[in-house]
């Protein structure tokens, strides 16, 4: 819902036979009426120039090569609907690549600010339902603890991970990162965000996974008895910490 109203007006121009940079150009000047407030320009794919780096670019140009497709689509929204955290993320891309450059390994800083912005859904939670879903207490999060989820406001940010639940498959698991914003509306979420974020703290992999399939009320099939007691989406929580992140459907990955 969160992502309705500007992604279904975009949806909309695009089926009408605008480019998707050209739709979501449109729908962004719907919010920053005045030239060159907007966050970024949305672009073909085509103005990459060879051997620049997609987040240099956008650090430098202030505009976003787009792509056709949901991936890109959901990309955009995120800059229309996140436009302080979008640009804290690139900043911080721009600034790794500043200290590292492009290597084939990225590091653990740009790992997780990749999987931030691919995959972090923002959750603000009682401490009981937190501390159980770091401990990966499946019966606990969803079960015994299960009234504490009216206390809950849950927002998918990533837009891979957007992407993937317009098919939703049980094994889809986001990477939740903690929120203390002073209230639940996008705007707050975005100011608070944007000010948490920074490459020590993503390094240090603040995550907790969440198959989000499993969330009260997100999907009928969870009242149904048995559909927490799947061991190869709900999985016991790991005694060693895995050196890196293999998938980003895997709870315990």
């Amino acid at each position: 819902m969160p992502w309705r109203g500007l992604g279904q007006a975009t949806a909309q121009r695009v089926l009408a036979g605008q480019t998707q940079p050209q739709a979501l150009n449109a729908v962004g000047s719907t919010l920053w009426p005045v030239a060159g407030q907007a966050p970024v320009c949305f672009v073909p794919q085509s103005d990459l120039p060879a051997g620049v780096a997609y987040e240099s670019y956008i650090f430098e140009y202030h505009q976003c090569p787009t792509r056709e497709g949901l991936h890109d689509f959901f990309n955009g929204l995120a800059w229309l609907h996140f436009p302080r955290v979008k640009r804290r993320l690139n900043q911080l891309h721009v600034d790794q690549i500043a200290q590292t450059g492009i290597a084939p390994v990225r590091g653990p800083a740009r790992d997780a600010l990749t999987l931030f912005d691919e995959n972090a859904a923002l959750l603000r939670a009682p401490e009981a339902l937190w501390q159980a879903l770091v401990a990966k207490d499946w019966r606990r999060v969803f079960i015994d603890l299960r009234p504490l989820w009216q206390q809950t406001h849950l927002l998918l940010f990533g837009h891979a991970l957007l992407e993937k639940l317009v098919y939703p498959r049980k094994p889809i698991t986001a990477h939740v990162y903690r929120v203390f914003s002073a209230t639940d509306s996008v705007a707050s979420l975005d100011d608070w965000v944007a000010a948490d974020l920074s490459a020590d703290k993503l390094a240090a992999k603040p995550f907790a996974h969440l198959p989000v399939l499993g969330v009260p009320g997100w999907w009928p099939g969870n009242e149904a008895p048995g559909f927490y007691d799947d061991p190869s989406v709900f999985r016991a929580a790991r005694t060693v910490a895995p050196a890196s992140v293999k998938s980003l459907d895997a709870v315990g990955n």
